[in-house]
């Protein structure tokens, strides 16, 4: 899978500007982005993103890929089909003529959230779903990409192809759910079943790098997309914010640092947790992070690469908002806000450990770099900032608008990606958001601090 998926890095870097670009720019959808890809690299970052995915299901069986864990998860079957039904329902049936859909019963199954676009399976029950099989399911992908292929063809209007490249970004999104899902999945199988091979991936055993921090000056910053380029709706507009002086810790957060708050009691001092959360810790028996287990005395993790032993020195994965708040009260620091992050952030490679190395896990910091790093990828970073539109955001009208403004409310934003990330598919701009309870996700924290 991995000479499928390196290919995204560099076509999500790929500059392109027709001579008559700065006139078609008043023409961009709000809701879209001043794209940056051409038609042939828009035809093989399409390519890339529909095998990459089908990559993804080639070790799930039928069953693994219809059985539904929780009801904040999908099948993967499910993340198959809908990723397809995007593109038939966003794409196809406004934009190439004669355009006939692979059945019409999809649309009812494979809708997601889309009030615009009609009745839908409910989301809790995406796991009744025992037809159609996976098989039709690559059937229907293959239906799809071939009627794209004629479209991209027919040279399409470039509305039509910045929705392409959108739902290209919106598969890359189902990849990572598609993984942490089957994670949560195999994680209830009494016999612990492994995604990839159960081979211990290959453990760092070099010196932890001690916790540090780095000073940043705060004042008037901008943070946001702006200019040429994939971005979401959300990630703008770009826009000016004030921070006060703070500091960011150099890595993340560790598994080792994390035992030692489950050992000084972290999970049982009321005072170190906001109400709501100490709330649910209760009632969920919350007493380290998802899927770590103990047997004879030595720590064990749930991993996509099956039952593994604890790697101290990796960050720490599978926490929600309310744990990482906690234990950065226990530590006398706090989390960042969106705004410090994307900050220290701005000048940095978006280099990291991704879903393209296959490690599939968190990798720990490098004991011979200098200043902050981990920023990208191992684990989506918990941020203190609700997910909010900024200033002068407007939701636009139709479907796409429900891509993320309905979401607004009652979520924290994450930052930086994770292991099951696609390359290519992040900038510092990015915001990933789920409500504070989540545990499911790639999820850690590094510490932040005033200065």
């Amino acid at each position: 899978m991995s000479h499928i998926v390196a290919d995204a890095r560099r076509l999500a870097r790929c500059g392109y500007r027709s001579e008559s670009h700065r006139e078609e720019l008043q023409l961009i959808p709000a809701h879209l982005f001043q794209s940056a890809l051409g038609l042939k690299d828009l035809e093989r970052f399409y390519l890339q993103v529909r095998q990459t995915s089908e990559a993804l299901g080639e070790p799930l069986s039928d069953a693994d890929a219809t059985v539904q864990s929780m009801p904040e998860a999908s099948p993967a079957k499910w993340h198959l089909a809908h990723t397809t039904w995007f593109f038939e329902a966003m794409v196809l049936s406004r934009h190439l003529k004669g355009y006939k859909p692979f059945d019409e019963k999809f649309t009812f199954l494979f809708n997601s959230y889309y009030e615009t676009m009609g009745a839908r399976q409910p989301r809790p029950r995406r796991g009744m779903v025992t037809r159609p099989a996976l098989d039709e399911i690559y059937a229907y992908r293959a239906h799809v990409d071939q009627a794209v292929a004629r479209l991209l063809n027919s040279r399409p209007t470039r509305d039509a192809a910045e929705l392409i490249e959108l739902g290209c970004h919106h598969e890359q999104q189902h990849q990572e759910l598609l993984l942490t899902d089957i994670l949560h999945l195999f994680a209830q199988n009494p016999i612990r079943p492994s995604y990839r091979d159960p081979a211990p991936a290959s453990a760092e055993t070099a010196v932890l790098p001690a916790l540090s921090f780095t000073d940043f000056e705060g004042g008037i910053v901008e943070i946001g997309h702006g200019g040429a380029g994939f971005a979401f709706d959300s990630e703008g507009p770009r826009h000016r914010v004030l921070t006060e002086p703070f500091r960011l810790a150099t890595r993340l957060v560790t598994n080792a640092e994390w035992m030692e708050f489950i050992e000084d009691s972290g999970y049982t001092k009321p005072l170190l947790w906001l109400s709501e959360g100490w709330t649910k810790a209760l009632a969920e028996g919350w007493s380290r992070p998802l899927y770590w287990e103990t047997r004879d005395g030595q720590h064990w993790t749930m991993t996509l690469r099956g039952f593994q032993t604890i790697e101290p020195t990796a960050p720490v994965a599978h926490v929600s908002y309310f744990e990482a708040d906690a234990f950065a009260t226990w530590s006398g620091k706090r989390l960042p806000s969106e705004a410090e992050w994307e900050v220290a952030a701005q000048s940095l490679d978006v280099d990291g450990n991704f879903l393209d190395l296959i490690r599939l896990r968190p990798k720990p910091a490098s004991p011979r770099k200098v200043g902050v790093q981990q920023m990208f990828g191992d684990v989506w970073e918990w941020t203190r900032s609700p997910f909010s539109p900024y200033p002068r955001f407007r939701a636009v009208e139709g479907a796409v608008g429900e891509y993320n403004g309905k979401f607004m409310s009652g979520q924290f934003v994450l930052r930086g990606g994770s292991c099951a990330t696609p390359p290519g598919h992040l900038r510092a701009s990015y915001r990933n958001f789920f409500p504070a309870h989540t545990r499911w996700q790639f999820a850690g924290l590094r510490l932040a601090d005033d200065a």
